[in-house]
């Protein structure tokens, strides 16, 4: 029966792709025939008597239909029913099927022309037809067949149990046998020094799908058990055929929509291709421009790239607007349905990583700064180690890695301390108060030797000092010094803190500000002791004695005392 469907539907298929070469005549709108209701189908056990296309008074042909069945049915139980007891008595305008006292049915004159007989005729051909149907019924119904059935049925089991455990046994035997490949027939997959796919894991991948082999024959024996063994009884012969339809309609539909929905695969394949080599060549395009053997004017080279990429998404998403209508269901009401959904689902919930896509677009054009620059964002510090369009990466020098998203970094001030490092030079500035005993240009002389004698400050340009400031205890000098090596920052600043200190000793100029007070008393200087000489003493205050009327008075020097 399937086979019988499978064909009738390439015939229609075919015959619906030739119907618009073939002339038709025109049909009337209202056709007498097409108001006639459907044929109804007289049914015992499931299967087909005959057929009524008339109606009598208010019965359509599936009512008549549906109550002959039951009387069909209901005598069908009946174990002392005869055969001969089935016959045709006629009257003046009708002529009954009976069977003893039950009338089965009434067969007119409407139904006699409907079938192009006489109206005897046609009561004794469905005469004949009943009794055939009755006695198929009580040989199946028969204890001989339903033993016979039964054996069957057992005989059917042995086997799937048989075949089950044949599989079983089967399974591990081929198990140790794909085992015993390993490092012989079954080896890593390789590209050059690249492991693909490691030969433990083609191990497991042929060990799961024999597994699954083996799962899906279980099944189709069982789906091919289950039906026979209901075969084998009348009572559930019925379902047998149900069952085989359940697979194999959708098997059918399945197969005539892919028929059908061929020349749409061709035309999805050809947009397929032609996108594939649009983007092979846009790829090779923007490479060439990355390589600067295409220049463009004002198309700096590290926007390849990212133009490359949101390239490529354009032309996907076009050649998907173009494939959409190809599609299978696309024009259906749920597939629309769907869309819309997932459409506005998008929508809500991904608003800010739309906006932070949309900020990753816009810093790549800013070229705000690049993969490897040292930047502060915020109140961040560090090398940008990762760049996309959803999140910005930092690493401090701490070894820290910081995702910062993209709109963030977009509202943020960005200070980059690498773009201009190697063709001006960074310069790197701190600041040091000292008092106003100090001469200045002494101060200026030795923080440009703390600069010079630090590492990775530029020569040339020198350093320079700026006197930012003339506050109430102590003058601010700015040291600035240049540097090509922005991501040694903090090492730098740190060595030249360090020379500071040691200049200003060795000069014996005291670092006593900010916020450095002290009343002398006789105490030593500040100066680091490894900077003062081996016969330093602490010098005393001076204080003058006057006496007699001369005035002439005797200076004395008291450690340790208060001035007067």
């Amino acid at each position: 029966m399937a086979k019988n469907n499978l064909a009738l539907a390439l015939m229609f298929l075919i015959l619906a792709t030739c119907a618009p070469a073939i002339a038709q005549p025109p049909v009337s709108p209202a056709t007498p025939a097409a108001a006639k209701p459907p044929i109804g189908q007289v049914m015992l056990d499931g299967k087909p008597v005959f057929s009524i296309r008339e109606k009598v008074l208010s019965f359509t042909p599936a009512d008549r239909a549906r109550a002959i069945s039951g009387r069909l049915a209901k005598l069908a139980k009946d174990p002392l029913l005869s055969i001969d007891s089935f016959t045709a008595v006629d009257s003046e305008t009708t002529t009954d099927i009976v069977a003893g006292d039950t009338v089965i049915m009434t067969v007119t004159d409407s139904d006699a022309k409907a079938e192009g007989k006489r109206r005897r005729e046609l009561a004794d051909e469905l005469v004949l037809k009943i009794r055939t149907a009755i006695k198929s019924h009580s040989t199946e119904y028969s204890m001989n067949s339903l033993l016979l059935g039964g054996l069957y049925a057992f005989a059917a089991t042995v086997a799937l149990i048989l075949l089950i455990v044949l599989l079983n046994r089967f399974l591990p035997k081929l198990v140790a046998k794909i085992e015993s490949w390993r490092g012989g027939r079954i080896r890593s997959i390789r590209f050059q020094s690249i492991e693909i796919l490691h030969e433990d894991r083609i191990v497991a991948l042929f060990i799961g799908g024999a597994k699954w082999v083996r799962l899906l024959v279980i099944l189709g024996l069982l789906y091919l058990y289950i039906p026979l063994v209901f075969s084998f009884f009348p009572w559930t012969r019925g379902y047998a055929a149900k069952i085989f339809e359940y697979v194999l309609t959708p098997i059918e539909k399945v197969g005539h929509a892919i028929l059908t929905y061929l020349p749409n695969v061709f035309f999805i394949a050809v947009i397929l291709v032609f996108t594939h080599f649009v983007i092979k060549f846009t790829r090779f395009f923007f490479t060439e421009v990355e390589n600067r053997t295409i220049t463009l004017p004002g198309f700096y080279q590290d926007w390849a790239e990212p133009t490359f990429k949101i390239v490529r998404f354009m032309i996907i998403a076009f050649a998907a607007v173009v494939a959409f209508p190809y599609l299978p269901g696309s024009d259906s009401p749920a597939f629309k349905g769907i869309s819309v959904f997932l459409g506005v689902l998008l929508s809500l919930g991904s608003t800010s990583a739309v906006a932070n896509v949309v900020a990753g677009v816009i810093l790549t054009y800013m070229r705000a700064f690049t993969l490897g620059d040292r930047v502060k964002i915020a109140e961040t510090v560090g090398d940008v180690v990762e760049k996309t369009l959803l999140v910005t990466r930092i690493r401090t020098i701490k070894n820290v890695d910081i995702t910062i998203p993209n709109s963030m970094v977009l509202g943020s001030h960005i200070t980059n301390y690498s773009s201009s490092a190697q063709s001006y030079g960074l310069i790197l500035h701190t600041s040091v108060t000292i008092g106003y005993d100090a001469p200045w240009r002494t101060v200026h002389e030795l923080l440009i030797g703390a600069a010079k004698a630090t590492e990775h400050i530029l020569e040339l340009p020198e350093p320079f000092v700026f006197q930012t400031s003339l506050d109430d205890f102590y003058v601010t000098y700015e040291l600035n010094a240049y540097t090509d090596k922005p991501l040694k920052m903090a090492a730098i600043y740190s060595e030249l803190h360090q020379h500071i200190q040691d200049k200003f000793n060795e000069a014996g100029v005291e670092i006593m500000s900010p916020h450095y007070s002290q009343i002398r008393d006789g105490n030593s200087t500040t100066t680091p002791e490894a900077y003062l000489p081996s016969e330093y003493v602490p010098s005393a205050f001076r204080i003058l004695q006057t006496g007699g009327n001369e005035g002439s008075g005797v200076k004395r020097d008291l450690p340790g005392s208060n001035e007067q």
